[in-house]
C-alpha cells in the first residue's frame, strides 16, 4: 500500500467541515440587549513623557539596588519564619505526646578553676 501524492495538475483540494458548535457565545445565554461598552478612556498623551527629559539612570539603579536588598530580605525573612514554624511544630508535637525534655535547654557549662 502506498500514499498516492494529488497531481499538481489538478491543485490542491480542500474538504470543508461544518462547524460543530456556534461560532462565538454560549446557547445558553438567554437573549437580549448586548452588555454596554466599557467608557472610553480618552486621550493618554497626559501620561507621556516629554522627549526633552533626560533620564536619571543613577537614580533609577540606586532603586533597583534596594528593591533588590529588600527582596532578598523578604525570602531571607520567609524562609526563616517557615523554619520557626516547622521547629515549633515538632516541639509542640514532642510535648503533646506526652515525652519530657523535647526542647534543649542550654546551660552554660561553668569551670572550677
Amino acid at each position: 500500500m502506498t500514499a498516492e501524492r494529488p497531481d499538481s495538475s489538478e491543485g490542491n483540494r480542500v474538504v470543508p467541515f461544518r462547524p460543530g458548535h456556534p461560532r462565538a457565545g454560549n446557547d445558553n445565554r438567554p437573549a437580549g440587549p448586548s452588555p454596554p461598552s466599557p467608557p472610553d478612556i480618552g486621550d493618554l498623551t497626559r501620561f507621556e513623557r516629554s522627549g526633552d527629559g533626560q533620564d536619571d539612570y543613577r537614580h533609577r539603579m540606586i532603586v533597583n539596588g534596594l528593591v533588590f536588598i529588600l527582596c532578598v530580605f523578604l525570602v531571607l525573612a520567609g524562609i526563616w519564619l517557615a523554619t520557626k514554624m516547622a521547629q515549633m511544630r515538632k516541639d509542640q508535637d514532642c510535648v503533646l505526646s506526652g515525652r519530657r525534655g523535647c526542647t534543649p535547654v542550654e546551660v552554660p557549662v561553668r569551670s572550677r578553676w
